[in-house]
C-alpha cells in the first residue's frame, strides 16, 4: 500500500467517525466545496487550501482528543489486570504482620466521633452550620476561617454502574486497589488550577456522630477544610472510576447491584491538619455508603509531608467497625486513586506544611459510592 492509499484509508476511517466529524458537519462540508467549485470570482485553489488546511486542523484536534482518551481508559484498565496485591508497592507499608486480630475491646463511651459531612441533598445556599467558639479548653481551630456558605455536590450516577455489596461480616480484612496516573496531565492541571481559585470557599471539616442529626466541627477528632462544589469537575473522576469498578469488584471477589448515587468533596490539609481513626459509614445518614476512593493531587514540587492513609483490619463492635493492630499505609502521590471498604477503620497522619500557604496543600478528591 503506497502512502497516499494509507492516507486516504485514514481519512476514510476518520470520516466514520462521529467524534471527529458529525453527519451535519459533513454535509456543509461537502456543499461547501461544491461552491467553491462553481466559484469563477476567486482562484477555485485559494479557496479550496483555506478549507483544506482548516478542516484539517479541526479534524487532527478532535482526533487527538479521541486518541489521548482511549489510551488513558487502556493504560487504566491494562494497569489494573497487571496489578497484584497491594504490600507489593514500595509506597505501601504493613503494620504488624501476621498477628491475629485481638479480641473486642470495651467500648469506650468518649471515642472520637465518625465522620463524613451533613447528607446530601443540601441546596445551594441553604444556612450553614456555623462551627463553635473555641473555648478554654478547646484546641486552635486550623488555619483561615471557613466562608460561611456550604455547597453539597453529588455526581450524575450512569445507568451501567454496579458496586459490590458488603455482607456484615465480624472482620473485615484490608482490601484495597491503587490507580497510579488516573487523570491526564491536562486534566489534572485543570482540577488543581480550579480548586486553588476556589480557596475563599472552603469551610471547616465537619465529622458525623451515630444517632445525631448533621455534621458538627470537632478539631479533637479532624483539622481540614473542604469544599463541597467541585464545579463539574467530579463528573471526570466519577466517570473514569466506574468504568473501572467492575473489574476492581472482580478482584476482590463480591457481586454488585446498582449505584443510588456517588458523593463527592475535595479536602485540603495544611500544617498540623489530620484526621483520627473513624469509618466512613458508621452513623446513619451514610450507612449506605459502601466504596470509598480518595485522589491524591498537589503542586509540585511537593511542599509537604505526611498526611499518609492508614487502613486497618476492621473488627465489627457495637453495629461499628473498630480498628485493630494491622495497618497498611498509603503515602500521597500526585495523581494517584486509591479505593477501599467504607466500612474499614482509616485515619490520616499529621500533616506537615512548612509554609503554611494554601496551593502548598495536600489534596484529595473524596468520594463514597452508595449501595
Amino acid at each position: 500500500m503506497t502512502a497516499r492509499e494509507m492516507i486516504d484509508t485514514l481519512s476514510s476511517t476518520l470520516l466514520c467517525d462521529e467524534r471527529i466529524l458529525s453527519v451535519p458537519e459533513r454535509e456543509l462540508l461537502a456543499n461547501l466545496l461544491q461552491r467553491t467549485q462553481t466559484q469563477v470570482s476567486a482562484p477555485e485553489n485559494a479557496v479550496t487550501e483555506a478549507i483544506t488546511r482548516t478542516v484539517g486542523e479541526i479534524i487532527a484536534e478532535r482526533a487527538l482528543g479521541v486518541l489521548g482518551e482511549s489510551l488513558t481508559r487502556q493504560l487504566l484498565q491494562q494497569q489494573l489486570a497487571s496489578s497484584s496485591s497491594l504490600p507489593k508497592r514500595s509506597v505501601i507499608r504493613a503494620g504488624t504482620p501476621g498477628t491475629p486480630p485481638p479480641g473486642p475491646a470495651p467500648s469506650d463511651p468518649n471515642a472520637p466521633r465518625p465522620p463524613g459531612t451533613s447528607p446530601p441533598p443540601i441546596s445551594a445556599g441553604s444556612p450553614p452550620v456555623s462551627p463553635p467558639s473555641p473555648g478554654q479548653n478547646q484546641p486552635r481551630p486550623p488555619g483561615t476561617s471557613p466562608p460561611s456558605i456550604s455547597f453539597a455536590t453529588t455526581a450524575a450516577q450512569p445507568g451501567t454502574g454496579g458496586v459490590a455489596v458488603l455482607e456484615p461480616a465480624d472482620f473485615l480484612p484490608v482490601q484495597c486497589v491503587v490507580l497510579d496516573e488516573f487523570l491526564t496531565s491536562t486534566e489534572l492541571n485543570t482540577l488543581r488550577q480550579y480548586v486553588l481559585e476556589q480557596e475563599i470557599r472552603f469551610e471547616t471539616s465537619e465529622v458525623l456522630s451515630p444517632g445525631v442529626t448533621g455534621g458538627a466541627v470537632d478539631y479533637e477528632h479532624r483539622r481540614s477544610r473542604v469544599l463541597m462544589d467541585m464545579g463539574g469537575h467530579e463528573r471526570l473522576i466519577v466517570d473514569r472510576l466506574l468504568t473501572c469498578l467492575p473489574r476492581v469488584l472482580q478482584k476482590w471477589g463480591r457481586d454488585s447491584f446498582p449505584i443510588s448515587r456517588v458523593e463527592t468533596q475535595t479536602t485540603a490539609s495544611n500544617h498540623g491538619d489530620f484526621f483520627h481513626c473513624h469509618s466512613d459509614n458508621g452513623a446513619e445518614a451514610v450507612a449506605a455508603r459502601e466504596i470509598t476512593f480518595v485522589y491524591f493531587f498537589h503542586r509540585e514540587p511537593k511542599q509537604f509531608s505526611g498526611g499518609e492513609l492508614r487502613i486497618y483490619d476492621s473488627r465489627r463492635e457495637n453495629d461499628n467497625y473498630v480498628p485493630t493492630a494491622n495497618y497498611r499505609t498509603i503515602v500521597p502521590e500526585q495523581n494517584q486513586l486509591v479505593l477501599f471498604a467504607s466500612g474499614l477503620s482509616h485515619e490520616i497522619t499529621p500533616v506537615e506544611c512548612p509554609s503554611g500557604t494554601f496551593a502548598d496543600s495536600r489534596f484529595t478528591v473524596n468520594g463514597w459510592i452508595h449501595k
